[in-house]
């Protein structure tokens, strides 16, 4: 970016390669049959996996989402429901937040007369989109595992979506688009599959169904007409699965890189633009505006959260009934957490910064205090390092620096035994980005989640690998609802300057979110904003992005 007053220099939205995908095919088959061959099982059936599904919004045709996309976050097991599995065109309404805490759930049948009107963009469901790269909805994906071969299931449109929604592609388009061996309609799957099995007895699919360790719920097996005619194993495929995601191949860090690139430009344009007496969702706004007209990128990542004042203590505030919509006042901390989408693979960006552009010292101590604890994480990131152990780094960087400000006072050691760390910083340190926000394999089978406060809302408690994509978002918040009971609790009360605390109290918080590849031995933050307090300060000012004669360190030997 030039400066504040020149358009911005943003870079072209790449295109996809369907190699990535065919690529990712390549390595979940390679995996499964390395699986399959050490439990002595046969080497024959079908992984099959079901794409999302449209969906219409309440008792309306206005259709917005598909279902399978949040199936991994729901709160509420769809087995509960009582249901047969809904297909397309039937589906069930899901409401979520960024983090799944508030869920509505409603499920109806869909007007057949109305699916074609009113439509809103579409997200596929992710591991589908792993595998597939397909972008429309009602589609069936299927991988032999005796030979590798892919086969992808397009639905059969009725002739008046070319009225509605242009032309009905042939399969051979599709064929070609996704990379895939070959394409049928998905009510031709049973034929299909019992045609190309070459097994034993009935053939045997691989479906995905499995525990995600964010939401505590399972992923819903794939379902169709003659489904009953295979045998179905629901273990094998979703451990396997997951863990190819974990570790993100060149093509895929690409996309995640420009992700952040752009979300990087457009936070540093909200920098810019923000001012005393906008509102909040104005900053959300500038920031959809620049990832869309500069990027291409027409989803987010989650929804954003533009928090200034004392809503930036809200852990995850823009959602439905707080919806960004404070006046930003003289003297307030604005936390800007907002990451862009691009082909499925998503950012998670935040920045921290005072709305008037001039740091007090107050906001300065607090500021510094989070920005020592991500650097010192992020210096200390390389492959073998326990993820438990770089959330308690950062708990006891913060604690010193609140020490230093005088904020507290005592034993460092014994304030981390107290746990004291938590009341300042009660969500876990990070989480593994790909495709989703909080991509899965956080847990491996059998892995216990630490039960401490603050170490009990880590997303992962893993080792770091090389080709892990993760989070770095260290904060510190002032939330009376930990504060007060730990300044009053006998055994914490002590290391706390009550009459300096107390003058933070309604201050809300700082956190500062980076996106960070683990190399082969370090670690390479691929977000790009400015962080140092005479960064922000000079860019909120209109010195142009990346400062001129500056070398600021942000990973490991990389700057």
């Amino acid at each position: 970016m030039a400066s504040s007053t020149s358009s911005p220099s943003s870079p072209s939205p790449p295109e996809v390669p369907m190699e990535l995908h065919a690529a990712n095919r390549r390595k979940l088959f390679d995996l499964f049959r390395d699986h399959l061959s050490l439990s002595s099982r046969s080497l024959h059936g079908f992984v099959l996996l079901q794409g999302g599904e449209e969906q219409t919004r309440h008792c309306t045709d206005h259709i917005e989402l598909f279902s399978y996309v949040m199936r991994q976050t729901l709160q509420v097991s769809v087995s509960t429901l009582n249901k047969p599995y809904l297909r397309i065109w039937k589906p069930c309404i899901i409401l979520i937040s960024k983090l799944g805490s508030e869920i509505h759930l409603i499920s109806y049948k869909a007007s057949e007369t109305g699916r074609y009107m009113n439509r809103w963009a579409t997200r596929q469901e992710s591991y589908f989109a792993y595998l597939f790269g397909v972008e429309g909805p009602g589609f069936y994906g299927a991988i032999d595992v005796a030979t590798g071969e892919s086969i992808l299931f397009a639905p059969r449109l009725p002739a008046d979506y070319a009225v509605w929604l242009g032309e009905i592609k042939p399969l051979s388009y599709f064929k070609e688009k996704y990379m895939v061996t070959s394409v049928y309609y998905t009510d031709e799957i049973a034929k299909v599959l019992h045609g190309q099995y070459q097994g034993p007895g009935k053939p045997l699919l691989y479906l995905l169904h499995g525990l995600n360790t964010d939401s505590n719920n399972f992923s819903r097996p794939a379902d169709f007409e003659g489904i009953d005619n295979f045998e179905k194993d629901l273990n094998a495929l979703h451990p396997i699965l997951t863990e190819c995601r974990v570790l993100k191949s060149e093509l895929e860090l690409a996309l995640i890189q420009f992700a952040n690139d752009i979300s990087s430009e457009a936070h540093v344009e909200v920098m810019r633009k923000t001012k005393v007496g906008m509102k909040e969702y104005q900053q959300e706004s500038l920031f959809l505006h620049h990832t869309y007209m500069y990027g291409g990128c027409r989803h987010c990542s989650y929804t954003c959260i533009c928090a200034t004042g004392d809503n930036s203590a809200v852990l995850h505030y823009g959602h439905a009934a707080a919806p960004n919509d404070r006046t930003l006042q003289d003297g307030d901390m604005a936390l800007l957490d907002m990451g862009a989408e691009y082909h499925f693979y998503g950012s998670d960006i935040t920045c921290s910064f005072p709305v008037n552009g001039k740091f007090t010292p107050d906001q300065s101590l607090v500021y510094n205090a989070v920005l020592r604890a991500h650097d010192a994480v992020i210096s200390s990131m390389r492959p073998g390092v326990n993820w438990v152990n770089m959330h308690k780094l950062a708990e006891r960087t913060i604690l010193e620096s609140l020490k230093e400000g005088q904020l507290l006072h005592g034993d460092v050691d014994a304030m981390t035994d107290e746990r004291l760390g938590a009341v300042f910083m009660p969500h876990g340190l990070g989480h593994l980005l790909g495709i989703d926000t909080h991509d899965p394999g956080g847990y491996l089978k059998g892995a216990e989640r630490p039960t401490e406060p603050g170490l009990r809302s880590l997303r992962t408690s893993r080792e770091l690998l090389e080709g892990m994509v993760i989070t770095v978002e260290p904060g510190c918040y002032f939330i009376d609802a930990l504060l007060l009971p730990a300044m009053e609790n006998k055994q914490t009360s002590k290391y706390f300057n009550h009459e300096k605390i107390n003058r933070f109290r309604g201050f809300g918080g700082v956190r500062i979110e980076s996106d960070v590849y683990v190399t082969c031995d370090g670690c390479v933050n691929m977000t790009k904003v400015p962080r140092e307090i005479q960064e922000i300060e000079a860019v909120m000012a209109g010195a142009p992005w990346p400062l001129k004669k500056t070398s600021i360190s942000h990973a490991n030997g990389e700057t």
